[in-house]
Order: C-alpha cells, then sequence, then structure tokens
C-alpha cells in the first residue's frame, strides 16, 4: 500500500509541471517572469534594469555535482554521472522551485561559458523546465541594452557545449579519484594528482632542475665613448672583430681589446636613418590580463579573477545604483563589437584628436584554438573612466579597473611613432663599432598605455654625424658578465606558457596555481614557483608509470577534443572511453609495480615537549613547519623559525622569520609569547656601528631601501647601494619625458574641463 502511495505522487510530479508551464505559456503572457543568475551581485544590476514583472534570483553557482564521497560515474553504462544535490543548498533549491511555481515564464541566465551552460541545464532539471524550452538567456556584458536583447533572444540550452563541459569533469574526476588513491597508499595520504595541475606541477619541476643544473659562464663586453670634435659623448658597442662577433671569455682577452682599442682612430663608417612604429597590443583576453596584472599590479592570478569578477557583476556607483563596469571576464577572444569600437574611436578624438585615431578600426586576429564565443574584456562604457568611478572602487578594484579601460582605450589608438639613427663605426681595420638612437616623434597609443613587458626605448639623443667623420675616443670600458639561468617561473609567466602549450583553459589556470600550492607541491619564494621534495617526487612517480598524465602535449591534445565535442563534432562518451580504458591498465600495473615511497625527512634539533622526540620539517600550503615524527600518537606541530642572526632589542633572544596565516612574512623574537617583539621590516645580522643597536631594513613600494637603527635617540639612517642606481634610472625616466612632452603635440583642452569635473563628482561623493 505504502509503494502504490509513493507511486501515484511520483507521476503526478512529472507530468503536472509540463502541463502548468504549457496552459501558462499560452493563456498568461503577462505574468511573472524569473530570471536565474548566479550571483547576488549581478542579480541586483540585474534586477535594475528589468521591469516589475521580472524577479531575478540567484543560484550561488552550481547547486548539483557529483558526490564527493563516491566515484561518481557507472563506467559500465556508458558513463553515466549520478549527480545530487550540492549539501548546504536545500533551502535555496526548495526557494527557487518555489518562484519557479509562480513564474509564467523562466529564464536562465548563468554565465555565458561551459560551465555556465551546465549550471543552467542543473538547474532546468531542478526546476521541470522542458529540454526543448527556450529558457537560456546569454549576455556579455550587464548593461541595459545587453539585457534587454537576451530576453528579446531567448534559445535552447546547448547540450553539445554542457556536454563538454561534464566531460572535462568527469574526466578530472576519473584521474583524481582513480590516482590519489594510489598515491595516498604509495607516498602519503592527502595527496592529490590531477590532469592538469600534474602537468602544471612538471613544468615548475623541469623549469628548478634547468636552474640547478645551469653552470655560468664568464664573458666581457666592450663600450667606446666617443665624441665629434666638441660635441656630447655617445656610447658605441664594440660589435666585430675582423668580421666576427667578439668572444671575450676573460678579462685579459678584454683588456688586451681595450688596449689595442686605444691606438686606433675612428671614423664613421654608415649613418642609417628610418622611422619606425610601434603597435598597440590587443585588448585584454583571460589570459593576457592575468599575465599584466601579475607584472604591473603583483596580483596573482587569482585575486584579478575575483576582482574582474565584482567589476563584471556590478559596482554600486551612488544613485546610478549597481553598474556592471566590464565585460564577461572569461574570454580567449580579442574581438570587439562595433558599438564599442566606434565609441573609443569617438572618444579618443575628443580627448586627444584626429591624429591618435587611425584611419580605419584596429581589428586583430585570433589564435587558432580561440574559441570566440565572447568579446575581449573592456569597459561597458569607455566614457565611464577612471577617474570618475574611482570613488566607488575599492584601490584593488581601481587598479585592475583603470589597467583594462587603458588597454582598450589604446587598441583603438595610432602607433607610437619614433625617429631611430643607427650608426656604423670603424676603430682602424680590425674593428667595427655600432650606436644607435632613438627619440619619439609621436606618442601614440602610449599617451594613455604604455605596455609591459616590452624593451625600453633607448632614448639616446646621437649628435649629428656623417659618413667620414673622424671621431675621438674618450675611453674604453670592458665590462665583465655572467651568463644566467633561465628564469623561474612567476605568475604572470607560468599562465602565458600554459596558454602557448596549450594546457587547461585560462579561466582554470587561477584555481590550478592555488591547488598545487595548496597540496605542498610548489610553494612561492620571492614571487616565484618553485617544486618540493614532495612535488618533485610525485612527478617522478608520474612521468614513470603514467606518462601521458604529465605529457603537454597529451594533456593540450585533450583540450582540443574537449573543444571538438563543444562544437558537436565529437561524442562524449566516446572520449572518455578511449581515455578509460588505457588508463585503468596503467594504474593496475602501476599500482602491482610501485612499492611505499618514502619521503626524505630533514630532522631538526627541537625536542617534541610532548613525546620527547626530535621534530622534523614537513611542508604544508604556507611553506615549512615542525611537525612530531611520533604521528598520529602525537601530533604536535610548531611554526619552523628561520634564524635571521639578528638579536632581539627587548630580550636578546634571536629573531627569526615568522609567516602570517596567509603566508606574508614577518619578523619576531623567538621567546614569544614571552617577549612580543615583532616588525615588518627586514632584520640585520650587523648591529649599528654608532650604537650597537639593531639594525633594520625597510623596502618601499617605489624600489628603494633604507637601513635605519631601530634606537630612537641615535636615528641612524644608511642609505642602500640600490637606490643610487634607482635614482639614476628615475633621473633618465624624467629625461625621457621632458623629450616626450617637447616632441609630442599638445592635448586638447577637454581634458583639464573633464579633470575639474571629476575632481568636483569626486567631492561630492566624499562628502556624500
Amino acid at each position: 500500500m505504502a509503494t502504490a502511495v509513493k507511486a501515484k505522487p511520483k507521476k503526478a510530479a512529472v507530468k503536472k509541471p509540463a502541463a502548468k508551464k504549457t496552459t501558462r505559456k499560452a493563456k498568461d503572457s503577462e505574468g511573472t517572469t524569473l530570471v536565474v543568475v548566479e550571483s547576488p551581485a549581478k542579480a541586483k544590476t540585474i534586477e535594475k534594469y528589468l521591469g516589475k514583472n521580472f524577479v531575478v534570483r540567484a543560484s550561488m553557482g552550481h547547486l548539483r555535482d557529483l558526490p564527493k564521497s563516491q566515484f561518481g560515474i557507472d563506467v559500465e553504462h556508458e558513463f553515466e554521472p549520478k549527480y545530487i544535490n550540492i549539501r548546504g543548498k536545500g533551502d535555496l533549491i526548495r526557494a527557487l522551485k518555489k518562484d519557479a511555481k509562480d513564474a509564467s515564464r523562466i529564464y536562465l541566465a548563468s554565465d555565458p561559458d561551459r560551465e555556465g551552460e551546465a549550471i543552467a541545464w542543473h538547474l532546468a532539471h531542478l526546476l521541470d523546465i522542458a529540454p526543448d524550452a527556450d529558457c537560456r538567456i546569454v549576455f556579455n556584458e550587464i548593461t541595459k541594452p545587453a539585457i534587454q536583447e537576451a530576453i528579446r533572444e531567448p534559445r535552447r540550452i546547448d547540450i553539445d557545449r554542457v556536454d563538454a563541459q561534464q566531460a572535462r569533469r568527469m574526466l578530472d574526476r576519473i584521474v583524481g579519484y582513480k590516482l590519489s588513491p594510489l598515491l595516498w597508499r604509495k607516498v602519503r595520504k592527502g595527496l592529490s594528482a590531477g590532469r592538469v595541475q600534474s602537468v602544471t606541477v612538471k613544468l615548475i619541476s623541469d623549469r628548478e632542475k634547468e636552474v640547478q643544473s645551469f653552470v655560468s659562464e664568464e664573458y666581457w663586453t666592450v663600450d667606446l665613448k666617443l665624441r665629434k670634435k666638441r660635441s656630447r659623448l655617445f656610447t658605441a658597442e664594440l660589435t666585430a672583430i675582423d668580421g666576427k662577433k667578439p668572444s671575450l671569455s676573460d678579462k685579459k682577452a678584454a683588456f688586451a681589446v681595450r688596449d689595442a682599442l686605444e691606438k686606433e682612430k675612428f671614423t664613421v663608417t654608415e649613418v642609417k636613418r628610418r622611422e619606425r612604429q610601434r603597435k598597440a597590443a590587443p585588448p585584454f583576453n583571460t589570459s593576457s590580463l592575468q599575465q599584466d596584472a601579475a607584472r604591473r599590479l603583483g596580483f596573482t592570478s587569482r585575486k584579478t579573477m575575483m576582482l574582474a569578477q565584482q567589476l563584471y557583476e556590478g559596482i554600486g556607483l551612488g544613485r546610478k545604483g549597481p553598474v556592471g563596469l566590464i565585460t564577461y571576464m572569461r574570454t580567449d577572444s580579442t574581438r570587439i563589437s562595433q558599438l564599442a569600437m566606434d565609441e573609443a574611436r569617438a572618444f579618443v578624438t575628443e580627448r586627444f584628436g584626429t591624429s591618435y585615431v587611425p584611419a580605419k578600426p584596429n581589428v586583430y586576429a585570433t589564435g587558432k584554438n580561440v574559441q570566440d564565443a565572447h568579446e575581449a574584456i573592456r569597459p561597458t562604457s569607455v566614457l565611464r573612466t577612471p577617474e570618475e568611478v574611482e570613488p566607488f572602487l575599492t584601490n584593488d578594484q581601481l587598479k585592475l579597473y583603470t589597467l583594462i579601460w587603458q588597454r582598450f582605450v589604446a587598441c583603438q589608438m595610432t602607433p607610437a611613432v619614433y625617429d631611430t639613427l643607427s650608426v656604423g663605426v670603424a676603430g682602424g681595420k680590425h674593428y667595427a663599432c655600432r650606436a644607435t638612437g632613438s627619440v619619439m616623434k609621436f606618442p601614440g597609443f602610449t599617451a594613455v598605455y604604455a605596455e609591459s613587458g616590452s624593451k625600453k626605448e633607448k632614448d639616446v639623443v646621437l649628435p649629428e654625424l656623417s659618413v667620414g667623420d673622424v671621431l675621438d675616443l674618450s675611453a674604453v670600458l670592458p665590462e665583465q658578465h655572467f651568463t644566467e639561468p633561465p628564469p623561474r617561473y612567476n605568475e604572470a609567466s607560468l599562465v602565458k606558457t600554459l596558454e602557448e602549450k596549450g594546457i587547461g583553459r585560462p579561466s582554470t589556470y587561477a584555481p590550478i596555481i592555488e591547488t598545487i600550492i595548496a597540496r605542498g607541491y610548489v610553494v612561492r619564494v620571492e614571487k616565484t614557483f618553485r617544486p618540493t621534495e614532495l612535488g618533485e617526487i610525485v612527478v617522478k612517480m608520474l612521468e614513470e608509470y603514467f606518462k601521458d598524465i604529465v605529457d603537454v602535449q597529451f594533456t593540450a591534445t585533450l583540450e582540443n577534443e574537449l573543444d571538438e565535442i563543444a562544437d558537436g563534432k565529437r561524442g562524449r562518451n566516446k572520449f572518455l572511453a578511449d581515455f578509460y580504458g588505457p588508463f585503468e591498465k596503467t594504474l593496475e600495473k602501476a599500482d602491482e609495480a610501485i612499492g611505499h615511497v618514502e619521503l626524505p625527512v630533514e630532522e631538526s634539533d627541537v625536542v617534541c615537549e610532548h613525546c620527547g622526540r626530535k621534530m622534523v620539517v614537513k611542508q604544508g600550503r604556507y611553506g615549512k613547519f615542525l611537525a612530531c615524527p611520533g604521528f598520529p600518537e602525537c601530533r604536535n606541530t610548531k611554526p619552523f623559525l628561520k634564524d635571521t642572526g639578528a638579536f632581539c632589542p627587548r630580550c636578546g633572544g634571536s629573531i627569526v622569520e615568522r609567516r602570517t596565516r596567509r603566508g606574508r612574512i614577518f619578523y619576531g623574537c623567538k621567546n614569544y609569547p614571552d617577549c612580543d617583539f615583532v616588525t615588518w621590516d627586514t632584520p640585520e645580522a650587523e648591529p649599528c656601528k654608532t650604537c650597537g643597536s639593531l639594525m633594520l631594513r625597510h623596502h618601499f613600494k617605489n624600489g628603494r631601501v633604507l637601513r635605519y637603527c631601530i634606537n630612537d635617540a641615535c636615528k641612524t639612517r644608511v642609505d642602500h647601494p640600490i637606490n643610487k642606481e634607482l635614482e639614476r634610472q628615475r633621473a633618465r625616466a624624467e629625461k625621457n619625458a621632458s623629450a616626450e612632452k617637447a616632441t609630442a603635440k599638445t592635448k586638447t583642452p577637454a581634458k583639464k574641463t573633464t579633470a575639474k569635473k571629476t575632481a568636483a563628482k569626486k567631492t561630492a561623493a566624499k562628502k556624500k
């Protein structure tokens, strides 16, 4: 009897909603329309653009997923996934179902990517929306025209894109849930392996091997200081000896060349003048935004994407309410809509003049693996300048918005133009030298955005020279150099390498980097990534038994196949079957062949006060820490204290390096909590020469370093040697800037008016 009672409501539950929806669509076209987005911030912004008959709710991301406690994929039945409602989302699901029941129409407006398409598909299942219903709306920017256009053009959920996302999710589940337990058995519990994260760790590990095995070699270069009669001195570089590139491997060879050059006569053999152009970079996509934010602003990929999400979803601009400031931030395209292009060109014409606007709009080519589903990352309105929105943004939000705004405006401006001069100089019959100079003739796009990472122009003004001019030698300057190893990966270079090699997708880079740090496979040291011993051991094991998992080309090929699924050219189940069969066989062989791997143990001289054992050094998410080797019987842990060699000014104890919960380094007394001396500035082992007190090093944001005595009565201040070099660089920059101002055309007075208006708005906003 109980079974019969259960069966009847179940059938009614399937048929009833479908019948209601059909009658509501035909009968009541003026009822309430439910729009479901992903985040509350986005809901608040969109609600402002829609009328009274619209209700906007947030799903808070995914509502269903594969279960955490089990594999969740039925391999025997065409890789059928088992989805369950995510724990803690029950109340939200019930509220959405209630809103859906009361609505005459439902639109699913999750993000316009594959992940968003999958979220919409799960929502459609939960809200009993018919598979063929036109319920999906997408928009690249959160502006009124974009939202209204999306409402006018709903479509069906794209099952091919959903299948591509499901295939990625299940592929990662197969690798993670099948390979990770092997690592637990053979290495230690808590480890994980992933299809993309393992390749990323391998890249970092391989680069570290290159750095460690690199043998530095000495070499010398020779510069000459020359002048024509009483004109200014200029520098020329020795480029050839008897027609061949100089190979000066030691001081003896370099000084022999110096002595020979001092006896030669120098004449100008060639003078080349030309005009050179440098074009603006394309607008940002996800990868280039992460790279530039890391280089210029020092942001991690995770921080960049978090801030970009906030700017996309909407920021409250005073009386205007919440406004989406940028277009969708997960994109691999550099495409710009015609409307945005026209607006940018009109803005540049008004602000800078017609000479800064190219005859035709700048269009940027896309790569062969680009999906081109969305536009480039750009401001939703170029008229919303950074100065205008500054009062409403946090410092970090403003920095990122300014970067995006400047790059977009610059991409629709004319190239920068330089006058270059290249002079060939002969030193007798055996030696050839070359001097180069470059002066900016027209700033073009650099008036808005100076590219990061590009070679700085040698803004050297050479004297007027002609072929046959005799030059006087003022000095010969041999200089010693050493070859350097390839640089370790930092946030920007790692993202760039992942993109170039086709590993993962730009939207996944931030979580990948966070995951490999959290697992203890790599650590950040001075903003660069280094593998831990654990990371190297895991990579070595995977290389030996699972070559495909850590093979760059194999991983990139899988990404291309996922793209084919999204385009409807390949089946999801066939893709998973082709991967799973060989992978399962390899897993069985590896389980039999691999013995237990003993991790190297670094023993410290610190004794555990609970059990008397000597504590060992372990690697965690935030670096090294001390742990008792008696785990799990003894769970005692302590911070790993790195001695600085300096002594506490209060109690005389050692000052050690410590870390905050977020990983930021500070310094404190080893005798804490008995002594609470702490400082952010770096202690120096050598005490003050005047009074013998502790000396600290303070690093300013502009690169300057100040060494100072902690004793207020002493007040000793010592300039660091790096400051002199910074002063020289600053002087050169000021000289270059004044030269640019002299050559560049004056900008229209509209800028001053805008600046005054901006200042007035900012003052008014602060008063409010």
